[in-house]
């Protein structure tokens, strides 16, 4: 039977436009080849991508299942079983591996005891190859008698180029998504991504807004190597992140030891009563966890305070900045005041603070702590903080 798989290079050049999501592209793709006369077993896509914990993401297919996604850290390139593995050699080298499963030279790489379990009887490893020079990897195989025929191995080689740009344009489109997900958050990254990139356009949004600082950094700075600071700071911002992000906030922002976040206020996020208990509980497992960090330093342990304000009102958000090098932030009187409060939190011997604007939404738990003169503003602002600190506040 004649292997014509011209129809398949057709529609991967113009995009697998069918079939948009990934897996749904590479399942098409295996059906496709299978009804054109290449009976494949399992197929398994390995795709390097730029983030920050994630070394690559993984596509697997069978026959009748749905593909099968997952990731990868970083530490997998110096496992033993990635190394021992045909795969190392296509990202390593660029190049292909062939195993069947019945010649003994095949018999080097551990996987095939696995494949020979399974049925199979023939392996191909195919490099995707991006224009930039990276590698990625494509696995192959079948259980028809005697493997892959020459011809079925010489239209899987066939297809490889115009697979590599498509999945080189997702890829980067993917990359794209995640390095703005990384740097300026989802939510922006999203508007970013979609077309708004010029410096003005902004949106006005009601939000509750964070802003914290880590207490003694000074201090911490000046008497430990900067190395040492980046570990603290990192998994002091662990802390804060996963809580936030948990509650539907959003991190726009890190200054040194400082962080900004909102936690939007609209039709789809629901009311600013519910967006502020989840911002308060948010605050509420910061506390807890940064007030359990133990950094050994020498024969010392370091230990944390913080201090948060929160605050809720209007903001502008949007792209800020001078020439073409802008920032997607926000600005307004509601940031100006939570950053003034913020500062209070030291003085008042408190880890949350509150406006009077939230606390009102924020209902039960709070105590008047007072009026206070706040730089930049009119008249002087009532600030409130949280019952379950007032042994903080006495110590």
């Amino acid at each position: 039977m004649a292997i014509d798989v011209s129809n398949i290079r057709e529609w991967l050049i113009d995009g697998g436009r069918s079939s948009p999501v990934p897996a749904k592209m590479i399942e098409e793709l295996c059906v496709r080849l299978t009804a054109a006369g290449i009976p494949l077993w399992r197929v398994a896509f390995f795709i390097r991508t730029l983030h920050p914990d994630i070394f690559g993401r993984n596509f697997i297919w069978k026959p009748g299942e749905e593909v099968a996604l997952g990731t990868v850290d970083f530490d997998i390139q110096d496992t033993p079983e990635f190394n021992a593995s045909p795969l190392s050699i296509v990202f390593r080298q660029g190049r292909e591996v062939r195993c069947r499963v019945d010649d003994p030279e095949s018999a080097k790489y551990p996987i095939i005891d696995d494949l020979r379990a399974e049925g199979v009887t023939d392996y191909i490893a195919l490099p995707i190859l991006f224009i930039e020079g990276s590698a990625h990897a494509t696995s192959w195989t079948t259980r028809q008698e005697g493997g892959f025929s020459d011809e079925q191995i010489a239209a899987l080689r066939s297809i490889m180029a115009p697979l590599a740009r498509l999945v080189e344009v997702i890829g980067l489109r993917r990359v794209a998504a995640t390095l703005l997900d990384t740097y300026v958050g989802n939510r922006a990254g999203e508007k970013i991504l979609g077309g708004q990139i010029r410096r003005g356009h902004t949106e006005n949004m009601n939000a509750a807004i964070w802003l914290s600082d880590l207490r003694g950094y000074t201090s911490l700075s000046d008497r430990l190597p900067p190395e040492t600071i980046v570990d603290i700071l990192n998994t002091y911002f662990d802390c804060q992140v996963a809580a936030i992000k948990a509650h539907g906030g959003e991190v726009l922002k890190y200054m040194g030891d400082g962080l900004l976040a909102v936690f939007p206020i609209d039709e789809y996020v629901g009311d600013s009563q519910q967006v502020c208990a989840r911002v308060l509980a948010a605050a509420r497992e910061t506390r807890a966890g940064v007030g359990a960090l133990q950094y050994p330093v020498g024969d010392t342990i370091e230990r944390f305070r913080f201090g948060v304000a929160l605050h809720v009102g209007p903001i502008l958000y949007g792209n800020i900045g001078g020439g073409a090098r802008l920032d997607f932030t926000c600005i307004g009187p509601a940031v100006n005041l939570a950053a003034r409060l913020e500062k209070l939190t030291s003085r008042l011997r408190r880890t949350i603070v509150a406006s009077e604007g939230f606390a009102g939404i924020c209902s039960g738990g709070w105590r008047d702590l007072g009026e206070f003169p706040i730089a930049g503003f009119a008249r002087a602002q009532r600030v409130y903080g949280l019952f379950d600190e007032e042994a903080a506040e006495a110590a």
